[in-house]
């Protein structure tokens, strides 16, 4: 089965523009950040101290649950390919069996996933280190690297419980530019959650990568914010709420809340693969 991972990891980074395009909703949201929202939300929140620094994690935020989102969605690309051109057929006369290739292709992509999101960062903070003075806290990589994986992990099971249903490469061609289109309104990155009305909210709170996405505001934006709003614990909430740094129901889900939000997701996504590789293996 390794060498199949393997196998899957090298045909994805040997294609350039793949990788690329794989890439194309973070890249959107960073540039109409740049480009657009960040002067129009930092006004906003003008009498906050460190406005910029606050606003480049909560895009960070945002655009590396995207990433996981769309190249997770791209990797997975090749199990539709290998199953278009029969490569699978072949694949599953060896001694690997139907389940352990299908699983070659979830730990691929979500590898990928991790990796990517694991380079955009360096590649963001780098650059608001050097235009924002954004400094990065060691003590958060732990979590950081926690979430990076959960994230990659997350997505590949959704994207692959979407993909169990498409059998052509230009199909699932199209519906990967629409999810990494929509994955940035509906995460939050594009638009913060709370200038929205109610339904597009619901329809926030009910796409599994706002939870994400809230984990890692959470875990980059709250050693700053209980500097900024030490004193303002109203405030606070205001801003959470509005950003989506925490998600609200009847109240601001918790940080552990927010965990337990995605691990009975991703529990649910495994039930559902799994149930979908008996379904393969019995009728392989």
């Amino acid at each position: 089965m390794f060498a199949l991972v393997k196998r899957n990891l090298m045909l994805y980074f040997r294609n350039k523009s793949g990788v690329f395009f794989s890439l194309f909703g973070a890249l959107i949201s960073f540039v109409l950040y740049l480009v657009f929202l960040k002067q129009t939300i930092k006004s906003s929140w003008a009498a906050i101290p460190n406005a910029s620094q606050l606003l480049d994690n909560w895009l960070i935020a945002g655009t590396l649950t995207i990433t996981a989102i769309t190249t997770s969605l791209t990797a997975l690309s090749q199990m539709v390919k290998d199953e278009e051109q029969k490569i699978d057929l072949d694949l599953r006369l060896t001694d690997i069996g139907p389940v352990a290739v299908r699983s070659s292709y979830l730990i691929s992509a979500s590898f990928i996933a991790f990796i990517m999101q694991a380079i955009v960062y360096a590649v963001m903070a780098l650059y608001f280190a050097g235009t924002d003075s954004l400094s990065f806290n060691l003590q958060v990589l732990p979590e950081l690297i926690l979430i990076m994986a959960l994230s990659a992990i997350l997505s590949t099971a959704l994207n692959a419980i979407i993909v169990n249903f498409i059998h052509s490469v230009d199909s699932l061609g199209k519906l990967a530019s629409l999810i990494g289109t929509a994955s940035g309104f509906l995460v939050g990155t594009y638009v913060p959650i709370g200038t929205l009305p109610d339904f597009a909210q619901l329809l926030m709170k009910l796409t599994p990568g706002t939870y994400i996405a809230a984990l890692y505001r959470q875990t980059l934006m709250t050693p700053k914010l209980d500097d900024v709003f030490a004193h303002a614990s109203a405030q606070l909430s205001q801003f959470e709420q509005s950003m989506g740094v925490k998600i609200e129901w009847s109240s601001l889900l918790t940080h552990g809340q927010s965990y337990a939000v995605v691990i009975a997701v991703l529990v649910f996504s495994a039930g559902i693969l799994t149930a979908f590789s008996l379904k393969q293996r019995r009728f392989a």
